[in-house]
C-alpha cells in the first residue's frame, strides 16, 4: 500500500490496532524539529549565563518573549499558506502550487522588513515597558536589536521548510535545522569566549546560523525540486490565494499571538522582582519548554491521528489513540516532575550558579512541576478536538486560560506572596485549559464539527 509522504506510516495501518506505534514514530521526526528549534535559544542562554553573567542571562531572557510576540501572528499566516500548497499538490495543480510558493515569498518579504523595522527601532521601548531593570535594559535592547535583523533569515526559513512540508517532505528540513543548531553552539562559544562580544555574540551567532540555514533551504529547492525553482526577480503575488491562506491562518495566528502576549505580560511581572528573578525565570523556561516537547509533539501527531481516522471512517479508533497519546505523556509529565523537584537546583545552575538566581528558577520549576500532569492532558484532548477541525475551542480555552486566569491571578498573588504567587499562576492556567477542553470532548460536539465539515466537501 502506498505511503503517505511526511507522515510516517501507511493507509494500511489506519486499519491495524497500532495506535501506539504511529503516534510514535509520527511523533519522533517531530519532536527531534522542536527540539533542534528550541536549543537556539538555550544555548545562548546557557552560554551567556555562565561566561557573561546574571545579567546578561536576564537580557536573553526578558527578550525572547517579546521575539515570539514578533514572530507568532506571521507563524500563523504562514501556516494558512502552507496548507493551501499541501492541497493544491494533492490536486496535482501545478500552477496554483507554484503561485501560492511566490505569494508566500513575497508576504515573508515584506513582513520580515516590518517585523525587522519594529524590532529594531523599538528594542528600547518596548524593553522598558516591560519593566527591564537598568542593569538589564541596555543588554536587552542590544540583544533585541540584533536578533531583529536576522528576521528576514528566521521567516525565510521557516517558510521553505514549510513549503516542504506541505509537499510532504519533513525529513530534509529537519537536517537543515540541524547543521544551523550546531553552526549557532559553535558561534556562541566562538564569539563570547574567545572573542567576548556578550549578548552581541550569541546574537550574532544567530543571524549567522539562521543565514546558512536559508541558504541551504533555497539551494536545495532550486537543485532538486523544478516545481519550486523561482525567479526571485519575478514574482507573482495573487491576491484570492493570499486572502484564503488568511482566512485558514488566522484562528491560529491569533491564537499564538495572544499566547505571546500573555507570555510578555507575565514576563513584564517578574522583572518587577529584579535581575535575580527575571534570570532565574529565563533559565527554568527554557528547562520547561524542553520537558514540555513531548507533551506537545504528541498532542501535534494525534491530531493527523484522529483526522486521518476520521477521514477515513475509524471514529472507534480516536478514543484509543487518545488513551495511548495519554499514557505516553502522562508518564514522561510524572518523569519531568520529579527531576524538577529533585534536581531543580542542578540544572538551573547549568545556566548560572548566583543563589538568587538558583532560588528564583528551581522554585519555579518545583512548584509547576506537580502540574505537568494537567499540562499533558489539555495538549491531548486538544489534538483530539483540532484533529477533527474545531480550532475556536482551543482558542477560547487559550483566551481563558490566559487572560481571564492566568495573568490577572499573578497580578493578584504577586501582591500576597510575592515571586511564588506569580509561579502559581502558571498552573492555574493550565487547569482552567484543561477543564474547557475536557467539559468539551465529552460533548461529543467535535465529531459534529467533522461531519458538518466532510458533508460540505461531499
Amino acid at each position: 500500500m502506498r505511503r503517505m509522504r511526511g507522515e510516517g506510516w501507511t493507509m494500511k495501518d489506519l486499519t491495524e490496532g497500532n495506535e501506539a506505534r504511529l503516534l510514535v514514530s509520527f511523533s519522533i521526526p517531530m519532536l527531534f524539529g522542536n527540539l533542534f528549534q528550541q536549543l537556539y535559544n538555550m544555548v545562548d542562554s546557557v552560554v551567556v549565563g555562565n561566561w557573561v553573567g546574571k545579567e546578561a542571562l536576564a537580557a536573553v531572557g526578558a527578550s525572547f518573549p517579546v521575539i515570539f510576540l514578533l514572530l507568532s501572528l506571521f507563524m500563523g499566516l504562514s501556516m494558512g499558506a502552507n496548507i493551501l500548497i499541501s492541497q493544491f499538490h494533492g490536486a496535482r495543480d501545478s500552477e496554483r502550487v507554484r503561485l501560492s510558493i511566490e505569494t508566500n515569498y513575497l508576504f515573508t518579504f515584506w513582513a520580515g522588513l516590518v517585523l525587522t523595522a519594529v524590532g529594531f527601532f523599538g528594542a528600547e521601548p518596548i524593553m522598558m515597558l516591560l519593566q527591564s531593570p537598568p542593569e538589564v535594559l541596555p543588554q536587552a535592547a542590544l540583544y533585541l536589536r540584533l536578533y531583529s535583523l536576522g528576521m528576514l533569515f528566521f521567516l525565510g526559513f521557516n517558510t521553505v521548510s514549510g513549503i516542504l512540508r506541505g509537499l510532504g517532505d519533513s525529513k530534509n528540513p529537519l537536517w537543515m535545522l540541524a547543521i544551523s543548531t550546531v553552526l549557532n553552539i559553535a558561534l556562541d562559544l566562538l564569539f563570547v569566549i574567545v572573542f567576548h562580544w556578550g549578548v552581541m555574540g550569541v546574537a550574532v551567532a544567530t543571524i549567522i546560523s539562521q543565514g546558512v540555514a536559508l541558504g541551504l533551504a533555497l539551494a536545495y529547492l532550486n537543485r532538486t525540486h523544478e516545481l519550486l525553482r523561482v525567479d526571485f526577480r519575478k514574482l507573482r503575488f495573487d491576491r484570492e490565494i493570499f486572502m484564503s491562506s488568511v482566512r485558514i491562518g488566522i484562528p491560529s495566528g491569533i491564537q499564538q499571538s495572544l499566547v505571546a502576549l500573555g507570555i510578555s505580560t507575565m514576563t513584564g511581572i517578574v522583572n518587577g522582582f529584579g535581575t535575580d528573578a527575571i534570570a532565574g525565570y529565563a533559565a527554568a523556561t527554557r528547562i520547561e519548554s524542553i520537558a514540555s516537547l513531548p507533551a506537545m509533539t504528541i498532542g501535534m501527531a494525534l491530531s493527523t491521528f484522529v483526522g486521518q481516522n476520521l477521514g477515513a471512517g475509524k471514529p472507534e479508533r480516536v478514543r484509543r489513540g487518545l488513551n495511548a497519546a495519554l499514557i505516553f505523556s502522562v508518564s514522561i509529565s510524572i518523569a519531568a516532575a520529579a527531576v524538577f523537584h529533585f534536581a531543580g537546583d542542578a540544572l538551573v545552575a547549568m545556566f548560572n550558579s548566583d543563589p538568587g538566581v538558583l532560588e528564583a528558577g528551581a522554585g519555579y520549576l518545583r512548584i509547576i512541576g506537580p502540574f505537568f500532569v494537567v499540562f499533558s492532558v489539555m495538549f491531548m484532548l486538544n489534538g483530539v478536538i483540532r484533529g477533527a477541525g474545531e480550532t475556536l475551542i482551543p482558542l477560547a480555552s487559550t483566551l481563558v486560560a490566559m487572560w481571564l486566569v492566568r495573568v490577572p491571578t499573578a497580578f493578584a498573588l504577586s501582591r500576597l506572596l510575592g515571586l511564588q504567587g506569580v509561579w502559581f499562576a502558571f498552573p492555574t492556567g493550565w487547569i482552567v485549559g484543561t477543564l474547557v477542553a475536557f467539559v468539551y470532548y465529552r460533548t461529543g460536539r467535535w465529531m459534529k464539527t467533522f461531519e458538518r465539515i466532510h458533508s460540505r466537501r461531499g
